[in-house]
């Protein structure tokens, strides 16, 4: 198929476009800078800003298939409205083109008013994109343990960085990571599973555990080995200050997630492994795999 991957050059983006190619895809990536982005053999790249609609009248030309891999988390407080935006523009250009499916990478966890201010921004994205007559295809995701993911940045340096920490009652909220090649596995398999078009799908890894978990046996892996201590009083809001002092992991990024940490996310619907079945890596070989690296 002839595909097109928006926000190409991003953690997930980055091992997809090949993976595509490797599935014997017609691939072309979006970026808002392509002289900073360096394609694969045979992938076309196309300079965009989807904040910028007058950017994207000729890059939806010709296309099947479009993966929606833009998130707007770095820029700050305005990253809701400016995902809106971004998913806005998106849906009037994929429409005026005449795609016919659109696969979106979005965010496990519960539904409801309770959601943080990130899992609400995603779900509203994913509202955005279903509002066409193309096919969309959502697989949600929690945690994607690889090299270049934030949320497993954030972990491994705390881990590796403070013999104690003092947390707030979220670190043993529960959550399924997923190791970035299952999840990569699970975008390039839905293109060649037709049941899969217009659905929405949980992902996740085999193990489902807590946050203090996942710091622990990253701790294991790295050599340390972290008290940790969750008291009931401590909130997140004061807990993102000592993150700030530990980890290389921007504000921007950084206080969205821990505020989303709150919420369980874990997967309750795993049909996909029916229709895309893989063999998934268990948190502690994920772990290794980027620690080789």
């Amino acid at each position: 198929m002839n595909v097109l991957v928006t926000g190409a050059t991003g953690f997930v983006g980055n091992s997809l476009v090949p993976a595509l190619v490797s599935a014997g895809h017609t691939v072309t990536a979006m970026t808002r800078d392509a002289s900073s982005y360096d394609p694969p053999d045979g992938v076309s790249v196309t300079e965009c800003d989807l904040l910028s609609p007058e950017t994207l009248e000729d890059s939806f030309q010709s296309v099947d298939v479009a993966y929606y891999l833009v998130h707007s988390l770095q820029t700050g407080e305005a990253f809701a409205r400016r995902d809106r935006e971004a998913a806005q523009n998106f849906v009037r250009a994929a429409s005026k083109a005449g795609i016919e499916r659109v696969i979106y990478l979005g965010g496990l966890g519960e539904t409801g008013g309770e959601l943080s201010e990130h899992l609400r921004s995603r779900r509203e994205v994913e509202s955005i994109l279903d509002s066409n007559e193309y096919e969309l295809t959502t697989l949600r995701a929690a945690i994607i343990i690889g090299r270049g993911s934030t949320s497993f940045t954030m972990i491994r340096q705390l881990a590796e960085r403070l013999p104690v920490m003092v947390t707030p009652k979220w670190v043993r909220t529960e959550c399924q990571p997923i190791a970035l090649q299952d999840a990569i596995a699970y975008l390039v398999g839905v293109l060649d599973v037709p049941e899969t078009a217009d659905e929405t799908f949980e992902i996740g890894g085999p193990d489902v555990l807590t946050y203090q978990q996942m710091l622990n046996q990253t701790a294991s892996h790295l050599g340390t080995d972290p008290l940790i201590i969750p008291v009931p009083v401590l909130s997140p809001a004061l807990s993102v200050y000592w993150v700030d002092l530990v980890t290389t992991v921007p504000q921007s990024v950084a206080h969205p997630l821990i505020y989303g940490l709150k919420n369980s996310v874990v997967v309750t619907d795993d049909r996909i492994r029916d229709l895309v079945p893989i063999t998934l890596t268990p948190f502690d070989q994920a772990i290794e795999d980027v620690l080789s690296e």
